[in-house]
């Protein structure tokens, strides 16, 4: 394997990586992200991708890329100063491998629809969370609204953990509208009275949809679902987190169809 070493922030390789690190906007003009760590990098070359460049600090030996480099032998490799490297992670603490990747696009899942639906979920661990939680249980889609942090950001894509992709995805979405369109029944997740997610029958196209961290559904999304449901919770507690109520809903609907 044959690294370039690059030592400053003017170098024209350095000043893309960055902007990919920083800007939704220079990812989806670019369909790139960065894989932040090996875990990823491995779960993105199972899924069929090859990466753009494989970087590494300077600090990390060689031998934690060769793995990797053997895979994709057209790949370009670049070593970072551990100074130069630290601007492009999320996390204060930096793996010391990184991957500059295309976008993938999953095929469609041959199943039952079981779609996750996500309005405005602006964390990215959230979502990156939220998304492994759906391919986990065997979600066929994800659809997130416009107001949702973008699913390929470094963070997300951490919290995801491989799950962008397998799980496909529609983002920038009006969620009313594609509710109304989607033939199959749809369940909005909010605080109500009636309506427990355990009493639904979930084994038929279906779109089970969360909402923000804080404010919850849109009394808009509510109206166009088929119902408004609830997560029955016998503790003393509120409610539960949108990540949380996800995982409920999503894995009771896949015990059911494996039943």
């Amino acid at each position: 394997m044959t690294e370039t070493p690059i030592t400053s922030h003017d170098n024209p390789i350095f000043k893309r990586l960055k902007k990919l690190a920083e800007s939704a906007r220079a990812r989806r003009e670019a369909h790139m992200s960065l894989l932040d760590g090996e875990h990823l990098l491995a779960a993105y070359l199972e899924a069929g991708g090859q990466p753009h460049t494989l970087v590494r600090a300077a600090s990390v030996g060689a031998e934690r890329l060769a793995p990797f480099a053997a895979r994709c032998p057209q790949t370009k490799a670049i070593v970072l100063p551990d100074a130069l490297f630290a601007e492009l992670v999320p996390v204060a603490t930096p793996t010391g491998v990184l991957a500059e990747a295309a976008w993938l696009t999953p095929p469609a899942i041959d199943a039952i629809p079981l779609v996750i639906a996500l309005e405005d979920i602006q964390d990215p661990g959230n979502l990156g969370a939220m998304l492994r939680t759906g391919a986990a249980a065997g979600a066929t889609l994800a659809v997130l609204s416009k107001g949702c942090h973008d699913p390929w950001s470094p963070k997300a894509l951490r919290g995801g953990q491989g799950a962008q992709f397998v799980l496909p995805l529609m983002s920038g979405v009006d969620i009313v509208e594609w509710v109304r369109q989607f033939e199959g029944e749809s369940l909005a997740l909010a605080l109500t009275e009636d309506n427990s997610l355990y009493a639904r029958k979930l084994t038929g196209p279906l779109a089970l949809i969360v909402g923000n961290e804080g404010a919850g559904l849109s009394q808009a999304v509510c109206t166009a679902a088929s119902a408004t449901i609830h997560i029955p919770m016998p503790g003393k507690v509120e409610s539960l987190n949108a990540a949380a109520a996800l995982a409920v809903a999503v894995f009771e609907a896949a015990r059911q169809r494996a039943v």
